[in-house]
């Protein structure tokens, strides 16, 4: 077993993990090899994250594409026990939930090697989610669990987990937002879109819960009738949102009147947007971090929430498709009456840090 770690990333929210891993891991000059799923495979969902976070082309692609969840996960594991055969590292370091973490992982634990979360222990106790089976099922065979906030450490106890594996570093998400700022704010990419600062709502909407069903994403794209009455709206549409869209012939529902519709933008223009933005509509885990983070009001399109930190100290609120609740929290946030938001214990860019700085002291250093 060499002394070497794997880190593994597939999907969108994966890049902005793994980003301030990787010139922490250099410094610390600890070996490593970038093994890119292919869990996405659109450019825009994928390739230019690469390119802004400045993460390295990965070493190895596996190259798996969109699928089922079974197909897509036996895929990966198919594919990356090739790899581990080949060259059996001394970790393989997960982050989030998508498919590629669980698949990974037990790709890695079957062959005794040590597995690593980023981002343990975080439950939204709904079964229906897919990314909730996968958390639940590689907190349970990681050695290292890396956690962002109190509450999944409080999770990870109650589910057996051996306290001595679970460190608390807090979020590599806001490690990768305060290294990006200053980038994001010189874009000033709201100006491009002709949207003046503080004026404009942006949305976000990809969600299965959300979009799969016909009634339900009738209401959603309703509920933005209202809203660009209000303020204009920003929305990059989701690829799984746009096909659904155009299955159940939405498109002409969505008036074009005060909302600016895109593709999928990269990480700096996003970034960017949300600087200016007076409030964000999301049903996007991540987003509710970031949005938190930067103090800007943010309504979350779900019934749950695995970061609850986000609605106890950030500026998170939970509407689901109580729109009636919603026009309510909107009218405060136009009004600027709206929940400021606190600080996040440890959410202060040095998560990276510590999470290398643990695996030098427990893993490195003793093999």
């Amino acid at each position: 077993m060499s002394k070497i770690i794997y880190l593994i990333a597939g999907a969108r929210p994966n890049f902005m993990k793994i980003a301030p891993l990787i010139p922490q891991l250099n410094k610390e000059n600890i070996k490593f090899k970038l093994i890119h799923t292919g869990q996405h495979y659109d450019y825009n969902m994928s390739k230019i994250f690469f390119k802004d976070l400045d993460i390295p082309e990965p070493d190895i692609y596996l190259n798996v594409g969109s699928a089922s969840h079974a197909t897509q996960t036996a895929k990966i594991m198919i594919e990356f026990e090739k790899v581990l055969l080949k060259d059996r590292p001394i970790l393989v370091l997960v982050v989030g939930d998508v498919n590629s973490t669980l698949a990974c992982a037990l790709v890695a634990k079957k062959l005794f090697i040590k597995v690593a979360h980023v981002e343990a222990g975080l439950r939204s106790f709904d079964h229906k989610m897919p990314e909730e089976i996968n958390r639940l099922l590689t907190d349970q065979i990681s050695e290292f669990l890396f956690t962002t906030e109190m509450s999944a450490e409080i999770n990870l106890k109650r589910e057996g987990i051996n306290p001595e594996k679970i460190y608390f570093v807090g979020n590599v998400m806001i490690d990768n937002l305060i290294k990006n700022l200053e980038k994001a704010r010189n874009l000033n990419y709201n100006k491009k879109l002709n949207l003046e600062e503080n004026s404009y709502a942006l949305i976000t909407l990809h969600r299965p819960s959300n979009v799969d069903n016909k009634k339900d994403l009738e209401k959603i794209i309703e509920f933005f009738d209202y809203l660009r009455k209000k303020i204009k709206i920003f929305f990059p549409i989701h690829p799984r949102t746009k096909k659904k869209i155009e299955k159940f012939n939405f498109s002409n529902k969505i008036k074009k009147d005060n909302i600016i519709l895109s593709e999928p933008i990269g990480y700096l223009e996003f970034l960017s947007l949300m600087l200016g933005a007076k409030l964000i509509l999301t049903d996007s885990g991540g987003i509710q971090e970031e949005a938190s983070f930067l103090k800007i009001p943010v309504l979350t399109l779900r019934k749950n929430t695995e970061r609850p930190i986000t609605v106890q100290r950030g500026t998170n609120t939970i509407i689901d498709k109580n729109f009636d609740q919603a026009k309510k929290y909107i009218k405060e946030i136009l009004s600027n009456n709206y929940k400021k938001g606190q600080e996040i214990e440890k959410w202060d860019g040095q998560t990276s840090k510590r999470i290398v700085n643990i695996l030098i002291e427990k893993l490195i250093e003793n093999n």
